[in-house]
């Protein structure tokens, strides 16, 4: 479900979000295997896969936002 506060992200701050998640995921594990808590490292990897995924959607929405505005400017160049 896609929610508003999600809708209104751009795809630079997805991405920024991902980064943060993703590396407190893996602090999260490094902290797991060090302590040798196999559930901190699960969550851990979970929250890496969160950030590798929001990654994955600010590249998404760059890509369209770059795809819109190509078109834009060819359609004002020809008017």
């Amino acid at each position: 479900m896609l929610h508003e506060k999600d809708a209104k992200m751009s795809g630079n701050t997805d991405k920024a979000a991902g980064m943060a998640n993703e590396a407190a995921g893996k602090v999260k594990q490094g902290v797991g295997k060090a302590v040798g808590s196999e559930k901190l490292q699960g969550k851990g990897a979970g929250q890496q896969a969160k950030g590798d995924a929001q990654q994955l959607k600010g590249d998404a929405k760059n890509a369209v936002k770059d795809g819109v505005n190509k078109a834009a400017d060819a359609a004002n160049r020809k008017l």
